[in-house]
């Protein structure tokens, strides 16, 4: 007869409190195969396997609820299904905790003696940097083509001992991805502040400048782009050595509070040939996308509407703003593909790109899903063109 074991024992096996045992038993998880004389919970080895998946799953991130709803009907769960999806939950947990623990050093590193008001400022300044981070780790997961800042640095198309001026560096991905790329004798003078992700780049071009091709520099400097010393830093540069063939403020504009001072400072860094590369206002082809699997669908495309001449509106008045300060302005438009094998990570992404249209797209969630999934049948994936608009002006 197999021997049964108390709630002590089982515990001890695996490693938790007879507390913890007790509590999978009030939730419904772990129910006891009998009980002794005394009234004692007694447990045999089919318990102790489910008190191990219990356990695996909650290592795992699962919640009581959860593991009781995945135990209750396991043999009708899609386990691959059940995990990938639990990993995005924690991918996107790691992330949130990693942008909390940059927010402090940030703090720290900035301030001697911090304020409420100072970390207030640069907690909403590192969200924004972020951001725009988080939108290119989502690239990364659905990229279906060039990595995107592949595509940004040949549309820069640096010529060998070109001095470039990159303002907001950030974490470098425009250099790191490209790094053997940078030509001959090409000067990288990058910019951005203390506590950001350019701290890591720093440590990035220690490790690996070595392999830079001959006479290339990469060099960062940890200053506040808005500053008039900054500036005079810059201005010493330019009289060294003629001014900056290239400058680049990618990804900052929303950073920049004196827009006026910062791009006259940019056009007077420039040599008379040179090119600044900004982005700022931009109108995706995604909307015209959307536009076109809506009507197919007979849904509404008003919003889809709204939000493409509102992107073309600012697009325009970005451009008219650049041209108090650049004699011509070009406009370059760079596309991706993302590619999508879920349905309803889909669907979660369009709730996340028109938030003004959540309430009518949760009503047409069924019609929706109903259209991905035919598609990711069909074709293997679902393909979803992207793009964003760069400002290249010269003098």
């Amino acid at each position: 007869m197999e021997k049964r074991m108390t709630s002590g024992e089982i515990a001890k096996k695996t490693g938790v409190s007879q507390k913890t045992v007790r509590l999978y038993d009030e939730k419904g998880l772990l129910k006891p195969s009998g009980y002794s004389e005394g009234n004692y919970r007694l447990y045999d080895n089919e318990a102790l396997a489910v008190l191990e998946k219990i356990i695996a799953l909650k290592q795992i991130g699962f919640s009581l609820e959860e593991i009781h709803d995945n135990l209750a009907s396991e043999k009708n769960v899609d386990i691959t299904e059940v995990l990938t999806r639990q990993l995005r939950i924690l991918e996107g947990r790691k992330y949130e905790i990693e942008k909390a623990i940059a927010g402090i050093h940030s703090v720290l590193l900035r301030e001697k003696e911090p304020d409420w008001d100072s970390v207030a400022e640069i907690v909403k300044s590192m969200q924004m940097d972020q951001g725009a981070d988080v939108n290119h780790f989502q690239a990364l997961l659905h990229n279906a083509g060039e990595d995107w800042y592949v595509t940004i640095y040949r549309s820069l198309g640096l010529r060998e001992h070109a001095k470039v001026l990159d303002l907001g560096c950030g974490y470098g991905k425009l250099w790191r991805n490209n790094w053997t790329e940078i030509p001959t004798g090409v000067t990288v003078d990058g910019y951005d502040l203390h506590g950001s992700w350019a701290d890591d780049f720093a440590e990035y071009v220690e490790q690996n400048k070595r392999a830079l091709t001959d006479g290339t520099e990469v060099k960062l400097y940890f200053e506040d782009v808005e500053e008039a010393e900054t500036w005079e830093g810059i201005e010493g540069n330019v009289g060294r050595h003629g001014g900056y063939d290239t400058v680049i403020a990618h990804y900052l504009l929303d950073f920049i509070k004196d827009k006026e001072a910062f791009f006259e400072r940019m056009a007077n860094a420039l040599t008379p040939e040179g090119m600044c590369s900004v982005n700022g206002a931009s109108v995706s082809r995604e909307h015209a996308f959307w536009k076109g699997i809506f009507g197919k669908l007979q849904l509404k495309t008003e919003f889809l509407e709204e939000r493409e001449a509102k992107s073309l509106g600012k697009k325009e008045e970005f451009r008219s703003f650049l041209s108090r300060y650049f004699s011509k302005v070009e406009n370059t438009t760079l596309g991706s593909l993302m590619r999508y094998t879920d349905a309803n990570e889909l669907f979660a992404y369009l709730l996340d790109r028109y938030p003004e249209a959540k309430k009518y797209l949760t009503e047409k969630e069924a019609v929706l899903k109903e259209y991905f999934v035919s598609e990711i049948k069909q074709k293997g994936a679902f393909l979803l063109p992207k793009s964003t608009d760069f400002q290249h002006c010269f003098k």
